[in-house]
């Protein structure tokens, strides 16, 4: 089949859109040419595609998403609300080929043979459910990783990719310095390297049209003058005139456990909240492709102001009089942009007293990071009474009615944009070692948000999320776009793309080893000391070993290098998942010592592979989680 590609705009995305059309088109052997700014063209050779990329002439906000994709014998087109509507409809046309984009970077995608003339014969039309459909980024990344990731985003239905901080620092410096990984010595890089980084990554977010995030994080410590890169310690406590803008906790102003990241500032003072509003302001003017800002507070519970002039004013009052003033100090130098604010630990509680005066300016995030992933949003709920607010006396909240019953009352004040921040691949995903048992929960919150009254969902979780493998992402994107997809479809769907003629066996495998998995254990959540995690945990090793023969039988007889992927991270899993499994075992059982040995060793196997499985295991991020949450030890204590 032979194709000339049109299109008939300057603009970066649709231009890569064209470029992306032509890369995978040319992959299955298709002959195809392309040509800008030539409306009339129309080839007349027999065999001859003329497909046409071009902006819809009715477009909704610039925010929202929808593309049709309309061809015939002789040409066709495919028309986007938007430039990054184009680029998500020419993957989606892509996949009608027969494409399956199942995991960032070249080797997850699957290339079809060739099509024929009536394969391209289609008439779709589709509108994304959701407007907020991103990532954000967490744990130790390469620029490799976080490219890839930024690239795979749009292939599977997202929009949005969340840089966290002013600069995304920590997230790279974790990887080049190895932290966590004593075999590898780290690489020393220059602020150089780091700040063409970050260029390189707006540039790849904004080549896409994704709604670029930033921030969040690190408000506090720029109003003070101190790094926001990160959950840092100071290596002095603050001077006299810094503290005295800092919350005053059990009579004393100082960084909570020394670092200024956990430190709230007392609200109350007119200078800390000038200082605040500057470093927002400040920022906003040097970065004018931000569609959506992030306004966070301190990120610890319990430490808010107890001074005087603080006490008779709950914090979420006092969050709302800042943004406030942040919305007019903008609106007087001009600058536009979404701001973005957090119900998250104190702030969950709603205001008493104050109320945004321009509510279109901003989009609610709720974040409910202690919550259980045990089962999903209900799609109807009936609210509980939240517990009385006392300052700094705040126990988190991990049901899930008790979450949602915090935002149903956020939501008697705030009717506008809004969106929920959660966390299931940011370290719950270690707990579930088949990754399906989650991946249904993640389904579950997403079809319900419409009835939730949320326009959306951003994850906060690693990019290198692959073991077993990436589906859980695959299906978040898919149905953030399409919440009535059937979460079933799509697992056979990834699966029988992943493992041919396997794909059965390994998904039975992958949901036994779910099914005795536990994500709260992992997480803290509940008694380190369980006879039924014990038992399970046992029969899970046991599970892993029965099936080890069959995976590298599958990795000796694999039909594809695709497939021979897929199969090589599934044994690796299953090295990895049989030391994890006996090492929670013997945690489950009492026995602690022995735990933190088996640990030990399971830390020594993923060090060691690290150089070969880097793309697809955080290992800074698991040993972190299993030190700080599981109850394992870390082998240098």
């Amino acid at each position: 089949m032979n194709i000339h590609l049109i299109y008939q705009s300057e603009h970066e995305t649709i231009a890569f859109a064209a470029k992306e059309l032509c890369l995978h088109l040319s992959a299955t052997g298709s002959s195809i040419s392309f040509r800008h700014n030539q409306p009339g063209f129309a080839c007349k050779e027999p065999d001859t595609l003329t497909l046409r990329l071009c902006l819809a002439e009715a477009r909704p906000s610039p925010l929202d998403d929808s593309y049709h994709i309309c061809i015939s014998p002789s040409e066709g087109s495919i028309t986007g609300s938007n430039p990054r509507s184009i680029l998500l409809g020419v993957y989606a046309f892509l996949k009608e080929l027969g494409f399956r984009f199942l995991a960032p970077g070249s080797q997850g995608t699957l290339i079809p043979a060739a099509p024929v003339a009536e394969d391209f014969y289609m008439d779709i039309e589709r509108t994304a459910s959701l407007r907020h459909r991103g990532v954000c980024i967490e744990g130790a990344n390469s620029l490799e990783n976080i490219l890839d990731f930024i690239d795979w985003l749009p292939k599977v239905g997202f929009n949005s990719f969340f840089l966290q901080f002013t600069e995304p620092f920590i997230f790279l410096n974790r990887w080049y310095d190895h932290i966590n990984n004593p075999l590898y010595p780290p690489q020393k890089k220059e602020p150089d390297f780091y700040q063409d980084c970050y260029q390189k990554l707006e540039a790849a977010v904004k080549q896409r049209s994704l709604l670029l995030h930033t921030v969040g994080h690190g408000w506090t410590c720029e109003a003070i003058g101190y790094p926001s890169g990160g959950w840092l310690t100071a290596p002095r406590e603050p001077e006299r005139q810094t503290a005295e803008l800092l919350a005053e906790v059990n009579k004393k102003r100082a960084f909570i456990g020394g670092i200024p990241m956990n430190t709230n500032l007392c609200y109350a003072n007119d200078t800390a909240a000038e200082r605040f509003t500057d470093s927002v302001i400040r920022y906003l003017e040097e970065h004018t492709q931000v569609d959506f800002l992030h306004i966070w507070l301190a990120d610890e519970p319990n430490h808010v102001c107890e001074c005087e002039a603080c006490k008779d004013l709950s914090p979420t009052d006092q969050y709302i009089q800042l943004l406030n003033r942040i919305d007019r100090r903008m609106e007087e130098h001009g600058l536009s942009c979404h701001l973005v604010f957090l119900l998250y630990q104190e702030l969950l509680y709603p205001p008493v007293k104050e109320k945004l005066l321009h509510p279109e300016h901003f989009t609610l995030m709720f974040a409910p990071i202690s919550r259980s992933f045990a089962i999903s949003y209900p799609s109807n709920v009936t609210t509980v009474p939240l517990p009385t607010y006392r300052r700094n006396q705040m126990t988190l909240p991990t049901d899930i009615i008790e979450n949602l019953s915090y935002l149903k009352e956020w939501q008697r004040e705030f009717y506008g944009d809004s969106f929920v921040y959660d966390y299931p691949l940011g370290r719950a995903h270690y707990g579930d070692l088949g990754y399906l048992k989650l991946s249904r929960v993640i389904a579950g919150d997403i079809k319900s948000l419409p009835s939730l009254g949320m326009n959306g969902y951003i994850s906060c979780q690693e990019l290198r999320v692959a073991l077993p493998n990436t589906f859980p992402n695959y299906l978040m994107g898919h149905l953030l776009f399409d919440h009535k997809q059937s979460c079933e479809e799509l697992e056979q769907e990834y699966f029988q793309a992943a493992y041919g003629r396997h794909w059965q066996s390994v998904h039975n495998y992958l949901n036994t080893l779910s099914q005795l998995s536990d994500c709260d254990y992992f997480n803290g959540k509940g008694k380190r000391v369980s006879s039924a995690m014990e038992r399970n945990y046992h029969m899970l090793c046991k599970q892993i070993q029965h099936f080890l023969p069959s995976i590298q039988q599958a990795v000796g007889e694999a039909s594809s290098e695709f497939e021979l992927f897929f199969f090589k991270l599934l044994d690796y899993h299953a090295g990895y998942g049989v030391r994890l499994g006996k090492a929670l075992t013997a945690l489950a059982a009492g026995n602690e010592a022995e735990a933190n040995l088996l640990f030990a060793e399971f830390c020594n196997f993923i060090r060691k592979q690290e150089a070969s499985m880097q793309p697809y295991l955080d290992v800074y991020r698991i040993i972190e989680v299993s030190a700080k949450y599981t109850g394992f030890c870390l082998p240098e204590a």
